[in-house]
């Protein structure tokens, strides 16, 4: 008999089990559930709601319960459909009518409520501790590449010399926004919906602030409807995962280019990297590769959150049992992606003299040339177009810049002196860009130390 089973007069058809049950998926909540139980059964005890003999047995066996399940001494089973009731099953096995007194106050409604949000704070906390890591790994990267000058993009055209610290940076921002979502995340999750019942509360006097306090909530909630239906806090985390999922893939996007012969800007670890099963010369960037893929699962789990929730009407309802797989999914592939990503950035080689030859081609210091000329009092227009016909100059001598003589350099304005090669050096090119956001060594420095401490 089912424990919710007074109602029926027969029991649910097997198939109808397996269609029904969570089990297989929910049960990676087991903790989180018996700590939800074990702070709800002190609740009632403290309340007289039960006995403090009750009270105090049934979280002495839970507790056991939690360690037997750890030490893989208990099989859960689909008949008893979720975790929820599984643990509660296992319980009454062992002491009985007490066991039956748990539920006293408390639906699986607000139960499963209870234990998502317990579980995903318990995963946000693993996942910001590896973006920490991973950001920590930039910091180093970076501090150790202030010196490295390499091309930067726009259009994935050449477009002005930057240092490699200052490209690595870019994305430390990314990541550090990426835990600061987490954070926010948080704080808006962290609200207690245990209390709410399966919709409308309960007539036993709960001491809601209690429960809060134990489970280490900040609050508890104020409408007890939205209480047991509310997964906004599923949808924005796998929003947050989506944005993680991103960045990774952006930047293992351009580390398949660097490690494409034809940049040849960095080399990735052996251990990091694949062969071929026919071609004997290849050493691939699957690590990368499969980051970048991945992004997409973690893309659908959001979808299939938000399509699941936008038309359900209040209060709870069973299509709701979907948001598991989905955040499960999306909270194990980011946590899979992230070391594996950090290790093989951790360990790859610079090749800087070819990150060095990269910024001297493609006129990467042009718009360098135009500010010489309007430091020198030419309008910024004119300056522009004075340098697109230099560069159309050196295109048909198949020359760069810096390598014109001081007299071709004159032919196109009289402004010109011989100061003009250092001012367009690609060093100064990246060091005169003091300004906070740039390039140069010692803005990047400060930043560097200053995100440190």
């Amino acid at each position: 008999m089912k424990l919710w089973g007074g109602r029926f007069s027969k029991s649910t058809d097997k198939s109808v089990d397996d269609f029904n049950s969570s089990i297989r998926f929910d049960s990676r909540m087991y903790k989180q559930d018996i700590r939800g139980s074990q702070a709800h059964a002190k609740m009632l005890g403290k309340q007289g709601i039960i006995s403090k003999e009750d009270s105090e047995l049934i979280v002495k066996t839970l507790g056991e319960i939690l360690v037997d399940i750890e030490d893989g001494k208990v099989d859960f089973t689909i008949d008893a459909e979720d975790i929820h009731m599984n643990i509660e099953t296992i319980l009454i096995s062992r002491i009985g009518d007490v066991g039956k007194r748990l539920h006293t106050g408390r639906s699986r409604n607000d139960q499963v409520a209870l234990d998502t949000r317990l579980y995903l704070r318990d995963e946000a906390e693993e996942l910001s501790q590896m973006l920490d890591s991973l950001l920590s790994s930039l910091l180093d990267i970076a501090d150790k590449n202030l010196d490295t000058i390499m091309p930067g993009y726009t259009h994935l055209q050449k477009a002005q010399p930057i240092t490699f610290a200052h490209h690595i940076m870019a994305y430390y921002e990314m990541f550090s926004r990426d835990k600061s979502r987490l954070c926010d995340w948080k704080e808006r999750m962290n609200i207690l919906p245990l209390g709410s019942g399966a919709l409308a509360g309960t007539t036993y006097p709960l001491d809601r602030d209690f429960v809060a306090k134990e489970l280490e909530f900040s609050d508890i909630t104020k409408n007890s409807i939205d209480g047991v239906s509310d997964r906004d806090f599923v949808c924005e985390l796998a929003f947050v995962l989506s944005m993680i999922m991103v960045h990774l893939s952006r930047f293992s996007e351009e580390i398949i280019l660097w490690s494409s012969n034809e940049f040849s800007f960095v080399e990735l670890d052996d251990a990091y990297s694949t062969g071929s099963s026919i071609m004997p010369q290849k050493k691939n960037p699957d690590i990368a590769e499969l980051a970048r893929g991945k992004s997409g699962r973690v893309f659908g789990d959001l979808m299939g959150l938000l399509t699941m929730m936008k038309g359900l009407p209040l209060a709870y309802n069973k299509d709701m049992q979907e948001d598991k797989e989905q955040i499960f999914d999306a909270v194990d592939t980011v946590k899979m992606c992230l070391p594996v990503f950090e290790g093989m950035l951790s360990t790859m080689t610079l090749r800087k003299d070819k990150m060095l030859r990269g910024a001297k081609g493609g006129f990467t210091n042009a718009t360098d040339v135009a500010d010489y000329l309007v430091k020198k009092g030419l309008p910024f227009r004119d300056a522009h177009a004075v340098v697109g016909k230099m560069v159309a100059y050196c295109l048909d001598k198949d020359t760069v810049i810096d390598a014109l003589t001081l007299d071709e350099f004159k032919s196109f304005s009289d402004i010109f002196t011989d100061d003009v090669y250092d001012a367009i050096s690609l060093e100064t090119c990246v060091n005169m860009r003091k300004i906070v956001g740039g390039p140069a060594k010692d803005t990047m420095k400060k930043i560097i130390d200053e995100y440190r401490k």
